[in-house]
């Protein structure tokens, strides 16, 4: 008994197995639609051209982006008015919560030698937790710090909020009380 075979060329195999392929833009990546705002990228209604790997492995299957259609493109020409307002309120959002943010400090108690040097220091995971005390929820990554902090005493710490809103925190290190 003989058994036959279609042989077929890897290219024409990859075109069956992935016959959703989506176009390539002018420069060899691929053009997309953000549905959202991505801080490197762009605006929520951007069309950007992205490598084909990051689009098919990230940006589309997380919703972030869908494929640049001209049925697309007409509707977000249509509806930039909305997508304006949005945006809009979004910062107002953030504003008021810089501004929240600017009028507290938060106080992190820390083990310290006699001359006021840290056993060992004060992160941004340090801080975000002191922060969520007081009823504000960010992440360790919006909080750039200059340096490491090692010693007791105020520190100003700039929080980056996304959008180009930036709020600074007032911080104390304080030592830990002892109960002896």
């Amino acid at each position: 008994m003989t058994v036959v075979r279609s042989v077929r060329s890897k290219r024409a195999r990859g075109k069956l197995r992935n016959n959703k392929r989506i176009p390539l833009g002018k420069t060899g990546g691929v053009q997309l639609l953000l549905t959202q705002t991505i801080d490197p990228l762009g605006k929520q209604g951007d069309i950007v051209e992205v490598r084909p790997g990051y689009a098919n492995n990230y940006l589309v299957p997380q919703g972030l982006a869908v494929v640049a259609t001209d049925h697309h493109k007409r509707m977000v020409l249509k509806h930039r008015a909305k997508l304006a307002e949005i945006q809009k309120k979004r910062l107002a959002g953030l504003n008021t919560l810089a501004e929240e943010i600017r009028a507290k400090s938060v106080s992190i108690e820390a083990k310290a030698y006699a001359e006021g040097h840290l056993y060992g220091s004060v992160g941004p995971a340090d801080i975000v937790k002191a922060l969520r005390a007081e009823g504000i929820v960010l992440s360790p990554d919006q909080v750039r710090l200059s340096g490491p902090i090692k010693e007791l005493a105020l520190y100003t710490v700039k929080i980056y909020l996304g959008h180009g809103v930036e709020s600074e925190l007032k911080v104390w290190v304080v030592p830990t009380v002892s109960d002896k």
